[in-house]
């Protein structure tokens, strides 16, 4: 049998999640003996949908067996994944809810699946950190994905389920980037309502963007408005070992959300289904945990 080739599309190549995400493939073609080839969208549902029918349109012999991809926009590319299983390409769509998948499934034979953190639990283990650390109540500055993004909503929805009704939220946008962060945190301290808001910890959706929270609260002239900001708690989301969670031990973050990278597992599941013709179940989700764990979390002391 040829050895397997798959196609890796990940939204950028300057979040943490995305790094991690990148080296879980590299890992899983390497244990598998598949040819893993990674591309990167830039943030660009355009430039990763181009990158993507590129290779389904390739000659027979340059198509991959299979594409994984995380998607970029408030959509799966629902066209192009119809593109690929009409070629009998494989199609695993990577932390995001694609209604077309059960169709897709009933009319090709290709392995075609989606794979998700469970971005509700997600959202739900940070609003229970937010009870934790703020027993008495108190005001959150949280920093969210895209407004497209599903992954950002779906976080969104399962905070607000388990946050107490005591806990306000003051809600920001990001772009999963430390960068996009620190520019949304550096345009809200302009705000003269910004002077006068009163915040007893900070949160983000990625764990970069917590930190690029910190960035920009780092940039503030005044000594005192900066040891002011940066006395309090951050969180974020992901975890993963060389990032968030070495910013906990740090402190540079109070907690985090761990989401295990799945294009590894993606993967995994296309080499059994072409080796071993094993049908691979239509969702998957990965299962999120709290670090540190919620009953090792402190409140925090509001003056």
């Amino acid at each position: 049998m040829a050895k397997i080739r798959i196609l890796v599309s990940l939204t950028t190549n300057d979040n943490d999640y995305q790094i991690e995400q990148a080296l879980s493939a590299e890992q899983a073609a390497s244990k598998w003996g598949v040819g893993a080839e990674i591309v990167y969208a830039n943030n660009d549902a355009i430039n990763q949908s181009t990158q993507i029918l590129r290779a389904i349109q390739a000659s027979p012999a340059d198509r991959p067996n299979a594409i994984v991809f995380e998607p970029v926009g408030g959509t799966a590319l629902p066209q192009v994944a119809r593109a690929a299983a009409s070629a009998d390409i494989g199609w695993a769509v990577l932390n995001r809810d694609a209604s077309y998948i059960e169709e897709l499934r009933k009319t090709s034979s290709a392995a075609i699946f989606a794979i998700s953190s469970d971005h509700v639990e997600i959202g739900r283990i940070q609003g229970r950190q937010f009870a934790a650390m703020l027993p008495r109540g108190g005001a959150v500055l949280y920093i969210q994905g895209p407004s497209e993004n599903s992954a950002a909503k779906e976080r969104t929805l399962g905070m607000q389920e388990t946050k107490p009704a005591n806990v306000q939220i003051i809600a920001l946008r990001g772009q999963w980037t430390e960068e996009s962060s620190q520019r949304a945190v550096r345009s809200w301290l302009k705000l003269t309502t910004s002077q006068k808001t009163t915040v007893d910890l900070v949160a983000a959706q990625d764990d970069s963007m917590a930190i690029g929270a910190r960035r920009a609260f780092e940039e503030l002239p005044s000594e005192t408005d900066r040891e002011r900001w940066l006395k309090l708690p951050f969180t974020g989301c992901d975890g993963l070992p060389k990032t968030g969670q070495a910013w906990v031990r740090s402190g540079l973050l109070a907690a985090t959300v761990f989401v295990p990278p799945n294009t590894g597992q993606a993967i995994e599941m296309f080499v059994q289904a072409i080796e071993q013709k094993r049908r691979p179940p239509e969702r998957v989700f990965t299962v999120p945990t709290s670090i540190p764990a919620l009953t090792a979390l402190k409140p925090v002391r509001i003056a």
